[in-house]
């Protein structure tokens, strides 16, 4: 559901609370542009797992794939330095 940056400006966050009940998201167009997506905590929490989950599994990948490498904290903290 798409609603204005005016509607959020003159009904507030209880707008939300009511729209959220018959749609999953919200998306806040602003000067024509869709711009902000508002989610109940429970789906954005969804996401952010998903998110995190698939992180893991292409770190994972990479491990499997030799894309990767070992080194000391130090190692790593001298090579940022040299980076820089």
């Amino acid at each position: 559901m798409i609603i204005s940056a005016n509607d959020v400006k003159t009904k507030g966050v209880t707008f939300f609370a009511k729209l959220l009940k018959s749609a999953d998201e919200l998306i806040i167009n602003v000067r024509g542009k869709n711009k902000y997506v508002v989610l109940d905590i429970e789906r954005y929490q969804a996401f952010r797992q998903q998110e995190l989950d698939l992180a893991h599994l292409l770190a994972m990948q990479d491990i499997e794939a030799g894309r990767c490498k070992t080194q000391t904290a130090k190692e790593h903290l001298d090579e940022l330095r040299n980076a820089l």
